[in-house]
C-alpha cells in the first residue's frame, strides 16, 4: 500500500513547500487580523484514494504532526478514519438504537435501561479515547451501587455492541476492550404449586390468569404470555401457538391446552366477550385491562412477594418451574423443549432444577434400595 505525498493546505492559496517532504505551507502569511482563522488541512493517499482531512487548528506544525502520524498509520496497513475524533459514545448509542428498531429486536426496552446508566457516564466522551480502564472503573461504581453482575454485563454487552458496529461501519478505526464480569449470581427459583397458588391470590384479579398461563405453559411472560391475541388461540383444536418470527430463537411454537390451561382461557374469554358486549368494542388480545394490553405487573407482583415473604422472585421463575414439572411428568426432552420453546438441551438442563422436595424423594428410594440388599444379606445367611 503506497502511503503517497501529503501535503497541508491553508486558508487561501497554497504550494508545496519542497522541504517538508509532504507537507505545503501558506504562500503568502495572512495578516494578523485574519491569522486567527486560518486553519490547515493535510492530504494524503490511501487504497488509491485521496483522503482530506481538517486539523482543525491554526499552526501549521500542528498540521505537519497530523500529516506525519496519518501517513504512518497507511505506511503500516492500518485503516485511516478521518473524523473517528469527533464520534461520541453518543453518536454509537444512536446508531445502536437505530439498528434495533430496524431489525425489530425485542430487546429494545433492556437497551433503553442499558443505556440510562452507560451514557451519563460516557455518553460525552468521544469514542475513541475511551479505555479499558474507564471501563473497569464503572464496572466498579455499578458494583458499588448494588448492580448484580448479570445486570452490568447486560450493559457491558450493549456497550460492546455499540464499538462494534462502530468500527464495522468504519467510523472508528476500533473499540477499547470490554471485559465482562463473572455471573455467579444464575436465578435458581421456582414455584411448588402450593407458593404459586398462594402468589395468584394476592394479585389482582386481571392478573392471575396471566400467571396461571406462565405456570403451566413456561412460556416467557413479558415476551410471548401478555402479547398473546385471541387469533393464536384454537379452542376447537385445544391448542395455543406462537407465529415464527414472535419468539426470542425466532420459530413457531404450539402448546396443546391442559385442563387447566383451557378452563383458564376459557375464563379469560368469558369475561372479554362480556366486556366486548358491554362497551361494543372488540378487545383482541388474551390479557387486558378494560380492553388495554397489560404492559407489566411488576409493583402488584413485588407487594404479593413481600406479602407472602417470597422476596426475589420474578415471573420468569414460572418458566423454571414448568421445565422442573415437565421433567417431573417424565415428558420426553426433546418434545418439553418444543413446548416450553428452548433451542438447546444446555439452556434447558440449567432450568432443569431440583427441589428439597426431589432430593428427599431421592433419599428415600436410595433408602428402600438399601434396606432391600441389606434383607437380601440376612436371608442369606
Amino acid at each position: 500500500m503506497s502511503s503517497g505525498r501529503g501535503r497541508c493546505l491553508g486558508f487561501g492559496r497554497c504550494r508545496r513547500d519542497p522541504g517538508d517532504h509532504g507537507a505545503a505551507r501558506a504562500a503568502s502569511r495572512p495578516r494578523s487580523s485574519a491569522r486567527s482563522r486560518v486553519r490547515f488541512w493535510v492530504k494524503y493517499r490511501q487504497n488509491g484514494r485521496t483522503i482530506k482531512e481538517s486539523t482543525e487548528s491554526t499552526r501549521e506544525s500542528d498540521a505537519k504532526k497530523l500529516l506525519r502520524l496519518r501517513e504512518g498509520t497507511v505506511a503500516e496497513g492500518r485503516l485511516v478514519i478521518p473524523r473517528a475524533s469527533k464520534v461520541t459514545v453518543r453518536d454509537l448509542a444512536d446508531h445502536l438504537t437505530n439498528e434495533y428498531a430496524a431489525n425489530q429486536r425485542r430487546s429494545g426496552e433492556r437497551l433503553r435501561f442499558s443505556l440510562a446508566h452507560l451514557l451519563p457516564v460516557f455518553g460525552v466522551r468521544r469514542a475513541v479515547h475511551v479505555t479499558a480502564a474507564e471501563i473497569d472503573a464503572y464496572k466498579a461504581q455499578r458494583l458499588a451501587e448494588g448492580a448484580a453482575n448479570a445486570t452490568i454485563n447486560r450493559e457491558l454487552a450493549a456497550l460492546k455492541r455499540m464499538y462494534s458496529l462502530a468500527v464495522q461501519g468504519e467510523r472508528i478505526p476500533s473499540g477499547p476492550h470490554i471485559a465482562m464480569l463473572r455471573e455467579s449470581n444464575t436465578r435458581s427459583g421456582f414455584f411448588e404449586r402450593d407458593q404459586f397458588e398462594a402468589i395468584r391470590r394476592r394479585l389482582p384479579e386481571e392478573i392471575r390468569p396471566v400467571v396461571t398461563f406462565a405456570y403451566v405453559t413456561g412460556w416467557r411472560t413479558q415476551s410471548e404470555v401478555l402479547t398473546l391475541q385471541w387469533r393464536q388461540i384454537d379452542f376447537d383444536a385445544g391448542t395455543v401457538r406462537l407465529d415464527p418470527g414472535t419468539t426470542k430463537n425466532g420459530e413457531g411454537r404450539m402448546f396443546v391446552m391442559t385442563p387447566e390451561l383451557r378452563e383458564c382461557l376459557l375464563a379469560q374469554r368469558a369475561i372479554t366477550e362480556k366486556y366486548q358486549r358491554e362497551h361494543d368494542k372488540i378487545v383482541s388480545h388474551v390479557f387486558h385491562r378494560a380492553s388495554q394490553p397489560i404492559k407489566s405487573f411488576r409493583n402488584a407482583w413485588k407487594t404479593a412477594c413481600a406479602y407472602l415473604g417470597l422476596t426475589g422472585r420474578i415471573p420468569h421463575d414460572f418458566r423454571r418451574t414448568a421445565v422442573r414439572n415437565l421433567e417431573r411428568a417424565g415428558v420426553s426432552r426433546s418434545t418439553a423443549m418444543k413446548m416450553t420453546g428452548h433451542k438447546t438441551e444446555a439452556v434447558y438442563r440449567r432450568y432443569a432444577i431440583v427441589s428439597e422436595q426431589d432430593l428427599r424423594e431421592a433419599a428415600t428410594k436410595l433408602a428402600l434400595y438399601g434396606k432391600g440388599v441389606k434383607d437380601q444379606l440376612f436371608a442369606g445367611r
